[in-house]
């Protein structure tokens, strides 16, 4: 895996597989089948057959209520004696219902599956992995042992005795199990992966670390899932996923790749002076050549207020390649820091010609029209991003704040935050809820919610404590915002634009001219790389 697909695959998290095998299909292969199904159900809604043989088909594109409605159908009509049928409907079911995570559900419907082949092994592997989710782990366990003693090499029950071994204390059995599982397939990243997923269980991250680093090395498709989980793995436990870096850095000091990914861990958990070395470690060391990596370095040091050297990375991405619409608006948000809106306005337009839906664009060219004095212009250039997203809350938020604030629109204001408000991910600070919230007068509404996160959610790098700071400072709470702002220094959020230098819909302004903040920017100045 190359640095350039890494960087692709960055945010990438991992994904969990039922028993049935799921692909996504749309193409024009699978659109041409579909129409003949439609067809073909349209002369007799009680063809069984085509109604299961669409049913899959949605299932494999991701449309469970659609699948669902085909399946029951298809059951429905199907006659008792159409035994294959009746079974291959009775799993998709189950799978469908696993999906959804109902599993009584999905333990019902592969009960009458076993009704009709009872030793079906993939049927067997469907239901301990059922029986596992429903905490009957005496089941689970005694249906991995069946298959198992059927089929000795069957990997999937040995990690399945894995799981239900971590569940009744039996960590040693676990590993046990999980080891021989690996040992089976030692040259596929999934193995690695799975294991690494046991370990997760028993609290082992520095286990599970290393069984993703393994992924990461072998030449597998699945390699990509690795990861996608490390990087989830980094949001629970950040110093795990960087000390296993350094680990297999330590050990293969010239593979780029461990360097690009712990660069690209600590840039996006606001450790951007670590980042920045090894993004550097990488281009002098001349590990992998990538424009991607210069526009990485002008990021970090536009979060770092380094604005000149952002810039002159900027410059570079954009000239090593023609697909560099994202590079321009990056280079825009950089020249509005710089105070040159003319061309940083112009710079966003030049990548909304190259991408027409990039968000970041749009939102370089917003506030670039509002530093010109153009608030009515931003607020329509924010419209049109809402046109590609229209539930994206920062695009929501700015344009609600810029309705209430420069454009006397209270009403359209009103009905932007409570779009944003909408939200319903009560763990997701990004989505700005609290700040729409209190906008909208709903102050203890948003006092809640920003009380629950920080009380309930782990803020491993300062983000949730960034944010409520920015909160309590909009609030007049200038005491408890700078209480906020010094857990989420401590914690490591190195952002010295949004601290110091932006303003806009969430922004810590009026903090910035009290004692405690100026302080807390000396204190800290070394995080800042200052």
């Amino acid at each position: 895996m190359n640095i350039k697909n890494i960087a692709l695959s960055i945010v990438l998290a991992s994904s969990t597989a039922t028993g049935i095998a799921q692909t996504t299909a749309d193409s024009p292969m699978s659109r041409a089948v579909m129409s003949v199904y439609d067809k073909m159900i349209e002369e007799n809604p009680a063809d069984y057959e085509t109604l299961f043989a669409r049913g899959s088909e949605y299932y494999n594109q991701d449309d469970y209520i659609k699948a669902l409605d085909d399946i029951n159908s298809a059951l429905r009509y199907a006659p008792e004696n159409a035994k294959d049928l009746r079974f291959g409907a009775y799993r998709l079911r189950a799978a469908i219902n696993e999906r959804q995570h109902r599993f009584n559900d999905a333990y019902n419907d592969i009960n009458s599956a076993l009704a009709i082949f009872s030793e079906s092994p993939a049927c067997i592997q469907q239901r301990a992995n059922i029986e596992f989710e429903l905490g009957k782990y005496s089941d689970a366990k005694y249906d991995y042992n069946r298959l198992l003693g059927r089929y000795p090499r069957n990997q999937e029950a040995l990690f399945g005795l894995a799981r239900v071994a971590v569940k009744e204390n039996n960590i040693g059995l676990a590993n046990d199990y999980a080891d021989r599982a690996v040992e089976m397939m030692p040259y596929a990243a999934d193995s690695y992966i799975r294991r690494a997923g046991v370990r997760s269980m028993m609290d082992n991250a520095e286990g599970a670390v290393d069984d993703y680093i393994i992924a990461l090395t072998t030449d597998d498709a699945s390699n990509s899932r690795a990861l996608g989980a490390l990087v989830a793995l980094a949001d629970k436990n950040y110093p795990a996923v960087m000390n296993g870096l350094s680990r297999a850095i330590r050990q293969a000091p010239r593979v780029g790749m461990f360097y690009y990914i712990r660069a690209a861990i600590a840039e996006a958990h606001h450790n951007y002076t670590s980042a920045i070395s090894d993004y550097d470690k990488i281009l002098n060391d001349k590990l992998y050549s990538y424009a991607g990596l210069n526009s990485s370095l002008a990021k970090c040091f536009y979060a770092l207020g380094q604005y000149d050297t952002a810039l002159a990375n900027a410059d570079y991405a954009i000239s090593a390649t023609s697909d560099n619409a994202p590079y321009y608006a990056l280079k825009a948000d950089i020249l509005i820091a710089l105070g040159e809106y003319s061309e940083a306005l112009a710079n966003a337009e030049r990548a909304l010609q190259k991408d027409p839906s990039s968000k970041a664009a749009f939102q370089a060219k917003a506030n670039a029209q509002i530093a010109l004095g153009n608030p009515a212009e931003a607020s329509v250039t924010l419209a049109e991003a809402l046109l590609a997203d229209p539930s994206d809350p920062q695009l929501l938020v700015n344009r609600a704040w810029l309705c209430e604030t420069k454009l006397n629109q209270p009403d359209l204001a009103r009905n932007l935050y409570e779009r944003a408000a909408a939200d319903n991910d009560p763990a997701n600070v990004k989505s700005l809820k609290g700040f729409a919230l209190y906008r909208l007068g709903k102050e203890n509404e948003a006092d809640s919610w920003f009380t629950s996160l920080l009380n309930n959610e782990n803020d491993n790098d300062g983000l949730i404590n960034y944010y409520a700071a920015c909160y309590y400072a909009e609030k007049g709470s200038l005491e408890k915002a700078a209480d906020c702002m010094e857990k989420s220094l401590e914690k490591g959020y190195a952002n010295y634009h949004n601290w110091v230098d932006c303003n806009g819909p969430v922004t810590v302004a009026a903090l910035r001219d009290t004692p405690r903040f100026k302080g807390y920017i000396s204190r800290f100045s070394p995080i800042f790389n200052r």
